[in-house]
């Protein structure tokens, strides 16, 4: 399990496979100078409701992994939440697609 820490204050659980897909595609969009809303729902046990972040590029962001092991990334996963992050009501957790076979992913673009 890890976590996302956002500036200091909000801090949410998400497993280290989660947290890694995330990273990249808020990593991609803050590069790209390009702010956005992530929104994710919260665990039953702090109310079962809805949390909602502003990210843009001078945010003080720590992705915190517990496992060792660095995650195989899924590129259609990634492309379905960069979708979500650049869509008007921003990034949100969609479920994961099926993992592309290797032919399919040696010359695709990760991010659009």
């Amino acid at each position: 399990m890890g976590k996302l820490i956002y500036e200091g204050t909000v801090k949410v659980d998400f497993d280290d496979r989660t947290l890694a897909h995330l990273q990249l595609v808020i990593g991609t969009k803050l590069r790209r100078n390009e702010p956005f809303h992530f929104t994710w729902r919260d665990d039953a046990s702090i109310g079962d409701g809805r949390t909602t972040i502003w990210l843009h590029p001078r945010c003080a962001l720590v992705y915190k992994f517990y496992g060792s092991r660095k995650p195989q990334l899924n590129p259609a996963w990634i492309d379905a939440l960069a979708y979500t992050a650049n869509s008007p009501a921003g990034l949100y957790l969609v479920p994961e697609p099926a993992m592309p076979s290797t032919a399919d992913t040696a010359d695709h673009d990760m991010v659009g």
